[in-house]
């Protein structure tokens, strides 16, 4: 029995063959190295990010004077390769630097995002599925392995080709991207279908026709002068079942010889295996990692090992919580804040797309970064560098800078816990971070983002309510007292209490507060120490009615 072909692990050569003539161009140096990709990290010069071993160096904004002093840098960590905005200045200087370090230069194409870069490339270098053997392949060829998929279907069509999913993200192409006209380039460097042809597509019916058929859909391309999209295309859909799970693109002269229609059909039903594949590979490794960063910050006997799983021992960890308090406008406008979200598929999305974001802003500060969704919840651990003492503010600033990456689609909150000192210290650190997440989530104010030490009231006083709540604590005394009397008598008396003590006495400023005239607050003043026995001089009384209206609230509980 043969045993097939075992596609090369992550190297240059490799993302070079896949991302090659679109996105990448290798401009000096070797990219036959023995060296595996061990990461994809973005460089930062204000704050030197830490390298694993075989990094692929994203040189995002870097000078040209500076690139041979980095080369040489990242040379010392033993990084893989640096990619830079093309055009590269490669000076003798620059070569000289980079074949000393051993580190290969490439150029990224023009236009190209750099998020969309380093998405595809981390992709691309996922091993995607934890529970396959790196031997099982689907079809002969390397199971997940959308790319050779790709390249397979190009083959067979004789035509570059491109996989995306339901809402036309690109998941992976061929080669030959070169011989399609200006929009698949666009398309390709967006790793999505631009708008604009989406909206022409669904104008057309295409996308309709697409899901309810399972032969391929030939396209016309857009008749109007001077549209890139010049060339037709012939899509078919991906299905599982019933379940549409994707689509492929070939852009191809003309319509498709029948041979070549069957082959496509045939290469969908692939498509879809590997696809499924790939899906399940994702859920197993979400799953796994969940388990362990969940398993790390309860505790217990098997946190430690835990820990050592996700790489995260023998270090300071930052702690963070990101919860969505309200789902996004676009997908539910009429979402009502008060309402109980638990539950809701909406905001379950929500939850996952955000996760899914939080986990790639963190791991592009710091490889060993992890993060999981427990629960309504997404925790992230990040290792704080050796010698920084400002663990809090450092995480303080991470959740700032995602934040404002992810905008307002949805409402976002994170919430910081203490620096972890070793393992055994996660569950007291994310004890803190639920209760501040809990503020947080309550809070009247346009806050996003809190330690606990800048919500320690708030979370004290949320304490004691659960607290009083458990026991089935009622008012008692004199707030009791004024509480039955506004009830039979559709008085004021506890607003006009607990005005009097939020305005620390001062009978105007209070009086403001309820719309009436001083003196008519004075009188109600007055009948409040009379119908509650409370005497207002007295500190103790004045301390034990302000907690209960905290604590208990205004309507008794």
């Amino acid at each position: 029995m043969s045993t097939p072909a075992v596609r090369p692990r992550a190297s240059l050569g490799r993302v070079l063959d896949d991302l090659g003539a679109s996105l990448l161009d290798l401009v000096h140096g070797v990219p036959e190295r023995d060296l595996d990709i061990g990461g994809v990290v973005i460089h930062d010069p204000a704050d030197q990010p830490v390298l694993p071993p075989g990094a692929l160096v994203l040189g995002v904004g870097v000078a040209a004077e500076d690139v041979a002093d980095l080369l040489g840098s990242l040379g010392e960590q033993d990084a893989a390769g640096l990619v830079l905005r093309a055009p590269v200045p490669v000076t003798d200087e620059v070569r000289a630097a980079a074949d000393r370090a051993g580190v290969a230069v490439l150029g990224l194409s023009r236009g190209a995002p750099w998020a969309h870069l380093a998405a595809m490339l981390r992709s691309l270098l996922a091993e995607g599925d934890v529970a396959v053997a790196d031997s099982e392949s689907l079809g002969g060829l390397p199971s997940g392995d959308l790319f050779a998929v790709a390249n397979a279907v190009a083959a067979l069509l004789d035509a570059p080709v491109t996989i995306e999913d339901r809402s036309s993200r690109v998941l992976a192409f061929s080669g030959r991207q070169d011989e399609a006209d200006p929009s698949r380039v666009e398309t390709i460097l967006g790793r999505q279908v631009p708008e604009r042809y989406s909206r022409i597509l669904q104008e057309r019916g295409v996308f309709r026709e697409l899901h309810r058929s399972d032969r391929p859909v030939y396209i016309e391309p857009v008749n109007e002068a001077g549209d890139p999209f010049s060339m037709p295309r012939v899509a078919v859909a991906v299905r599982a079942g019933e379940e549409v799970l994707g689509s492929i693109w070939a852009a191809v002269r003309g319509p498709l010889s029948a041979e070549r229609t069957e082959a496509l059909c045939d290469a969908a039903k692939l498509v879809a295996l590997h696809l499924l594949r790939v899906r399940a590979g994702a859920d197993v490794q979400r799953r796994l990692r969940t388990d362990l960063l969940s398993q790390a910050l309860e505790g217990g006997p098997g946190a430690r090992e835990a820990a050592e799983r996700l790489g995260l021992t023998g270090q300071s960890l930052m702690v963070l919580g990101v919860s969505v308090v309200r789902p996004s406008v676009e997908a539910a406008p009429d979402a009502d804040p008060a309402v109980d979200l638990e539950g809701d598929p909406v905001v379950a999305h929500d939850r996952q797309r955000v996760g899914d974001a939080f986990a790639m802003h963190l791991s592009a500060l710091h490889p060993r970064s992890a993060s999981a969704l427990v629960g309504d919840v997404t925790y992230g651990l990040v290792p704080l560098p050796r010698g920084v003492a400002d663990g809090e503010d450092r995480a303080v600033r991470i959740a700032r800078d995602f934040l404002e990456r992810v905008g307002d689609r949805a409402t976002v909150v994170v919430a910081i816990g203490p620096v972890a000192a070793e393992v055994g210290a996660l569950p007291d650190a994310r004890a803190g971070v639920d209760r501040t997440l809990r503020v947080l989530r309550e809070g009247r104010g346009e806050r996003r983002v809190a330690r606990l030490a800048d919500v320690q009231v708030e979370a004290l006083m949320t304490d004691l309510r659960d607290m009083v709540a458990a026991r089935g604590d009622r008012p008692t005394g004199s707030l009791a007292r004024l509480i039955d009397y506004d009830r039979v008598h559709q008085s004021q008396l506890v607003q006009t209490l607990e005005a009097w003590l939020d305005a620390f006495g001062d009978v105007v400023a209070a009086a403001a507060t309820v719309y009436v005239h001083p003196n008519t607050f004075r009188y109600r003043l007055r009948r409040v120490a009379e119908v509650g026995e409370l005497d207002l001089t007295d500190p103790d009384a004045r301390f034990v009615a302000m907690l209960q209206l905290r604590v208990l609230g205004a309507d008794g509980g």
